[in-house]
């Protein structure tokens, strides 16, 4: 029966990863749960059990189920489930929320050098998450994130070196790393932050240009102050050319953000906006 269990287990890892036969998550998902003694000691595929309870495309969504899974996973090591049962704990997704068990699990994954976990170790310093404040630890463990790549954690060592958090301020390198992470298409606040750094010359050489281009980017990411930014600067032709019938466009996506609607509420473009029907 063992040699079976293992067998299927095998199999099961074959159709994950599509390894000669074509990948079939369901099939794969099956067979790890007739195995559980094969899988005992196997984080990944643990993880990827509760990968697949948590998302609900290939079984019902199950967020104890799921959290369960990604403990047995993060107590046999894994640093991807360690960071995930963080999550859960600190969110409260399928146990109770716990912030100290939250922080312990993230100190864990940090420790083992996970980029993310150490930005989220970061963070629970900067806001006292399941642990004391302290700034100054903040700032060490968003560096130790920043270094190894991890975009969060450059865009908060920024916000740090910017606001002179944990560190002395220094404009400079705020610049730099609002650029590492404004680099990375997805970061939409790292990417407006940089546009504020051209606009008002902070760590760099004042170039209203490269301001509108980078709160252009963060606008087209869905960042509600990106898309603000460049409604005031087609307002007033910051960077590029006055275009009214743009700013309301933009003042428009952005008109959830409170400075946003303000802005919507005084434009007066011969159009009678409705700031309810924009909501």
């Amino acid at each position: 029966e063992e040699k079976n269990l293992d067998a299927q287990y095998n199999l099961a890892i074959c159709y994950m990863d599509g390894i000669g036969t074509q990948k079939d998550e369901k099939k794969a998902f099956d067979l790890f749960l007739e195995s559980k003694s094969a899988i005992s000691n196997d984080s990944i595929a643990q993880s990827k059990v509760g990968c697949h309870f948590q998302s609900g495309k290939v079984v019902k969504r199950n967020k104890i189920r799921s959290f369960k899974w990604y403990l047995k996973s993060a107590k046999n090591g894994y640093v991807k489930s360690q960071i995930n049962v963080g999550s859960c704990y600190e969110c409260g997704k399928g146990t109770d929320k716990n912030e100290i068990e939250a922080f312990k699990w993230y100190l864990k994954s940090a420790k083992n050098g996970n980029a993310m976990s150490q930005n989220n170790v970061g963070y629970c310093y900067d806001h006292g998450i399941g642990t004391d404040k302290d700034e100054t630890k903040a700032f060490e463990w968003y560096t130790k994130s920043a270094i190894i790549g991890c975009n969060d954690g450059q865009y908060n060592l920024g916000y740090c070196y910017e606001n002179g958090k944990g560190t002395d301020k220094n404009e400079i390198k705020a610049f730099e790393w609002y650029t590492k992470a404004a680099e990375n298409t997805s970061n939409a606040v790292a990417q407006n932050n940089l546009g504020d750094c051209y606009k008002y010359g902070k760590g760099t050489d004042k170039d209203e240009k490269k301001a509108f281009e980078w709160y252009l980017k963060s606008a087209k990411n869905g960042y509600k102050m990106g898309q603000n930014n460049v409604g005031y600067c087609y307002e007033h032709g910051c960077g590029t050319g006055k275009n009214q019938s743009n700013a309301t466009q933009w003042f428009k996506k952005a008109a959830k953000s409170v400075v946003a609607q303000n802005n919507l509420r005084t434009c007066k473009y011969g159009v009678e906006i409705a700031i309810k029907d924009l909501l």
